[in-house]
């Protein structure tokens, strides 16, 4: 019984075009944002702070902490 050989593809110059708009578009049918997430890095959920005062009707938005992330954001 032979098990399964799964190789890491190995890419040519010529075929890097190609290879990298298969990629966008497999990453793009899973979600929208993920080729944003790869090429911008990753997206910053916020909050508005509510320990500061806000001024002039604005809140200040600060980064939430991986324990503040709900299911949905998730």
């Amino acid at each position: 019984m032979s098990a399964p050989h799964n190789k890491i593809p190995m890419f040519s110059k010529e075929e890097y075009d190609d290879s990298k708009i298969r990629m966008q578009a497999r990453l793009a049918a899973q979600d929208d944002d993920m080729w944003f997430v790869i090429t911008d890095g990753p997206m910053n959920i916020m909050k508005a702070n509510t320990a500061i005062a806000i001024t002039a009707g604005a809140p200040q938005w600060i980064e939430k902490t991986r324990f503040e992330y709900t299911a949905e954001i998730k």
